[in-house]
């Protein structure tokens, strides 16, 4: 590929690594093109953020694509994850420490699975507090970082399919199919409440945005050793 190649326009599908937030992985690959091409300029977007305690699919758009950015934004996503029962945190996953246990000998298999029917369709869901996005020029995670409350609206989305795995004690595994905006986040929150107990998300994948699959994805490190070497 040369730098006419990325300036026109490229979808390119980056399998995100743990631990990285999606600004990051737009950063490096914006750095590694013009490194390899010695341009001083070059657009490169994403089309969806993951948390940085996720992985699998971003669509990263270069050059002229990046304009097509909200249309792949709007398409439906699919994930795969894994939820905990019987306890939250305030982020309603793993980026902060359990802060309350709840009972869950009131639990069955027949239980947790006729649970996600309640789910399925448009609903109201509310953002996590700890998200990235914007009340009053801030952040919201900037207010939660900071102990100050502030009023979350909620959004509609839609949930096209919620499907339970496999159950292994209190870790439920999951996929999901749904609607631009949908926090699994909260999913996991909302789904903990609808059992009467808690829950949070140990582990999201993102395996699919519109015809985009995971299964076509490189990583980062892939990618950069393609790109020409000085």
């Amino acid at each position: 590929m040369t730098s006419d190649d990325f300036k026109n326009g490229q979808i390119l599908l980056i399998d995100k690594p743990l631990h990285w937030t999606s600004f990051q992985v737009v950063n490096k690959l914006r750095w590694s093109i013009r490194k390899a091409f010695n341009i001083k300029k070059i657009k490169v977007g994403h089309a969806g953020t993951l948390d940085p305690l996720a992985t699998g699919l971003l669509v990263i758009c270069t050059g002229k694509m990046t304009k097509q950015i909200s249309t792949f934004q709007d398409q439906i996503k699919a994930y795969s994850g894994t939820l905990v029962l019987g306890s939250t945190t305030p982020s309603y996953d793993l980026e902060t420490e359990i802060d309350q246990n709840y009972p869950t000998d009131h639990l069955s298999e027949e239980k947790i699975k006729k649970a996600t029917e309640k789910f399925i369709g448009e609903i109201e869901q509310y953002p996590p507090i700890f998200s990235a996005i914007k009340k009053e020029g801030k952040r919201l995670y900037e207010f939660a970082r900071a102990g100050e409350a502030v009023e979350i609206k909620s959004r509609r989305i839609r949930i096209d399919a919620f499907e339970i795995t496999k159950i292994d004690g209190l870790n439920v595994n999951f996929e999901v199919i749904c609607s631009k905006g949908t926090y699994i986040r909260s999913l996991a929150h909302d789904f903990g409440k609808a059992l009467n107990t808690g829950a949070h998300l140990s582990m999201l994948r993102r395996t699919k945005i519109g015809d985009f699959d995971i299964k076509n994805a490189i990583t980062i490190e892939k990618f950069i050793a393609d790109l020409p070497s000085e």
